[in-house]
């Protein structure tokens, strides 16, 4: 691709939509979510930062919010002619678990469910510790969409696996399956339940969450859907994140919104995948805590911004 292509695509990537943009970007509505309307007239929308905001169905083409099957359907099928991948500089992860945050927030999770998790990692015992952020590795060979009877989870042509919930019957063989403890399982009713009741389910955002069901990691993919990096990508404070998409070669850092040659960041810095014995293929690339921002402070210091 000429390199102009590559970097207007990337600076959409990296843009941020506001409410204006709910009102005037009918691709916005591409990945939206609808609730009844009320008596004043006005529809609510879940957009792709997980907010509801309330508009006038006046401005609204019916057109432009698919219908159930229409987003599962889409679903399915991912963003054409794109290739995503993670790399996640572990030198710079002092675990402010903002990452973390945002993911609850975005995919309507409770405090104790996680779509990426902030471990202490030590390798040998005179070693230091680091922390090691831990998505779906979004496996290209992912032994959890194998073992699903009902073909509710599944890997779609851009990369990323996704699980529907309509579909989903709650045997949790994926959850066995998963060599990275990646998934997790909705026991209890989601958190604010009642703010999206009657909210039609987002497959690429599995919102609304459902009890009984399985959610996991989606690279916050009506977040893409919309040009945006994934929630997490968005709130690390510290650089940790890059994302982007391999056919294009690049990749956008979430904090400085610099921009490289995805090939040659981990070449240059000898990353590498987890388990790669397993044949998995994952698609989180690491990078090793080698030259570290900050001295490892322990879980102790509650001090991390």
């Amino acid at each position: 691709m000429e390199r102009n292509t590559r970097r207007n695509f990337m600076k959409k990537l990296g843009a941020s939509m506001g409410v204006a943009g709910v009102l005037g970007s009918s691709g916005l509505f591409s990945s939206c979510a609808k609730v009844e309307t009320n008596t004043s007239g006005k529809i609510t929308l879940l957009t792709s930062d997980g907010e509801l905001v309330e508009v006038e169905k006046a401005l609204l083409k019916p057109a432009d919010i698919p219908s159930l099957p229409e987003n599962q359907k889409r679903g399915r099928l991912g963003l054409s002619g794109r290739s995503w991948v993670m790399v996640i500089d572990l030198s710079k992860c002092r675990n402010a678990r903002e990452c973390m945050k945002a993911c609850q927030n975005h995919h309507q999770l409770r405090p104790e469910q996680h779509h990426i998790n902030v471990l202490q990692m030590q390798d040998a015992e005179h070693t230091a510790p680091y922390y090691m952020p831990k998505p779906c590795q979004q496996c290209d060979n992912p032994p959890c969409t194998k073992v699903c009877p009902v073909n509710a989870t599944f890997k779609r042509d851009d990369g990323i696996v996704l699980i529907d919930n309509e579909r989903c019957i709650g045997c949790r063989f994926c959850i066995a399956a998963c060599p990275y403890s990646a998934r997790v399982f909705n026991w209890f009713e989601p958190r604010d339940a009642e703010k999206y009741e009657g909210v039609t389910y987002n497959i690429e955002a599995n919102v609304p969450q459902k009890k009984g069901t399985i959610s996991k990691c989606l690279f916050s993919a009506d977040r893409l859907r919309d040009s945006k990096l994934p929630s997490c990508v968005s709130a690390c404070p510290n650089g940790v994140y890059w994302f982007g998409d391999r056919n294009e070669d690049a990749v956008t850092n979430g904090t400085t919104k610099e921009t490289v040659s995805f090939s040659e960041l981990i070449e240059k810095n000898a990353a590498y995948t987890l388990m790669e014995e397993l044949g998995t293929k994952p698609r989180v690339y690491y990078l090793p805590p080698k030259d570290r921002a900050f001295p490892f402070q322990g879980q102790n210091n509650t001090h991390h911004s």
